[in-house]
């Protein structure tokens, strides 16, 4: 069974390293860092603490960077079948006992005096950032579920050995950071239960550690699986409790404008034109920060995904004029994957709006291409959101083998 090292070439990308000069810096061939990365081969012990020192990790860390992840399709990385079933399981029986820890009290003995080591719970999540990297980087997002379970079994491990409240409160977050990390693969995966769950999870765990920003987070991404499933009514007043959360927070962060944001998404599929534009004022403000607004994991809100917010909220609205010419803009911008997919769907979407089939063809045909690319389950729900949209247009062959090509991606799925 083929394998790869999704963390291992990321986390070189992400430092700006091609393979090329990642060699030289080593004094070996450029292709020796390919079969390192394809899962082939291994480094040799010596080269390990310079392979280290190159890409800025802990000997532990590389370690979890070497972890080979199976790419067969038989091998998926979040688990598909009844067979892989136990693994799901398993994954959801971490969570519960990571979840449990943290909700206690101060547990464990006291450290010796001048003891300093950390217990391996808190250096289990000096990898979270990394994670959270490649998880951006990843077109098949589901690439990095196989480290994230392993850095939360690292952290139920430890978690037994914490001893001081200032350490659990350090864990604390470290579990909120992960756990939304793992509700982002399930979401992606339209698992929406195991999401809810990653997503509650992280709130409690922020919530322990005072950590409001890293709060709000949570219950907007919380938030997030009933704008998908369109119980915006019910989001509400999770959106609004996030947005008075993110208000005790650190101000010089974007997380009150990103809450904004999804407010202005939810308002706008309640026809409420007038609240949808208040909110998207507010979420334009993040551009007036200075400074680190976002970390790039749990929070990487800059506003650079307001063209396209706006856009979705003006078609659910009912304004094409105003939706295309956000959409437009914002396909114009260098996007993920995923993000142009969305985007395409939009288009697509308002295509059919119109009855401009030439524009719903195109568009629909691009954003099923990268769906079929990513295997994002993401795209493939906005797609099959475009479907009621089709049927007035169903006479024409051209939609009907459209609305066939998204029933297949959808039963692939």
């Amino acid at each position: 069974m083929a394998s790869k090292r999704e963390g291992l070439a990321a986390r070189r990308k992400s430092l700006g390293h091609s393979q090329e000069s990642f060699a030289e810096k080593l004094g070996i061939a450029t292709s020796t860092v390919g079969r390192w990365e394809s899962g082939s081969s291994a480094p040799q012990p010596h080269l390990r603490p310079r392979i280290a020192r190159l890409l800025q990790v802990t000997a532990t860390e590389l370690d979890l960077l070497m972890t080979p992840q199976p790419v067969t399709p038989e091998s998926p990385a979040v688990p598909e079948s009844e067979d892989d079933d136990m693994d799901r399981r398993a994954f959801l029986s971490l969570l519960t006992i990571t979840g449990t820890f943290v909700a206690l009290p101060q547990i464990g003995t006291p450290p010796e005096p001048g003891d300093r080591t950390p217990p391996p719970a808190e250096t289990a999540g000096a990898l979270n950032p990394h994670l959270w990297q490649v998880f951006a980087l990843s077109e098949s997002k589901q690439a990095v579920y196989p480290l994230v379970r392993r850095q939360l079994g690292l952290l139920a491990r430890g978690l037994e050995e914490l001893r001081s409240e200032e350490a659990r409160q350090r864990v604390c977050v470290l579990a909120a950071d992960l756990y939304q990390l793992a509700g982002e693969i399930f979401f992606d995966r339209n698992r929406y239960t195991e999401a809810a769950q990653c997503y509650s999870l992280a709130a409690s765990a922020a919530k322990e550690a005072g950590e409001h920003d890293l709060w709000a987070c949570a219950l907007t991404r919380h938030a997030f699986i009933g704008v998908y499933e369109h119980r915006f009514a019910a989001m509400a007043p999770m959106l609004s409790a996030a947005s008075r959360v993110a208000q005790r927070g650190d101000s010089r962060l974007s997380t009150r404008y990103w809450v904004a944001a999804v407010q202005a998404e939810v308002y706008a599929a309640l026809g409420n034109l007038d609240a949808c534009n208040r909110a998207l004022d507010v979420a334009e403000r993040v551009g007036c920060l200075d400074g680190q607004s976002q970390n790039g994991g749990w929070l990487r809100f800059d506003g650079s995904r307001l063209a396209e917010q706006r856009g979705t909220c003006y078609l659910a609205l009912g304004r094409p004029d105003l939706a295309e010419h956000s959409l437009t803009a914002a396909l114009a911008q260098e996007l993920s994957p995923r993000r142009r997919g969305a985007v395409l769907a939009e288009l697509a979407a308002l295509g059919a709006q119109r009855g401009d089939l030439d524009q719903l063809l195109h568009y629909s045909g691009a954003a099923l291409e990268l769906a079929g690319q990513t295997g994002s389950g993401f795209l493939g729900k906005k797609l099959r959101g475009l479907q009621p949209r089709l049927a007035p247009l169903m006479a024409d062959g051209r939609v009907a083998e459209l609305h066939h090509h998204i029933s297949a991606l959808a039963g692939a799925a």
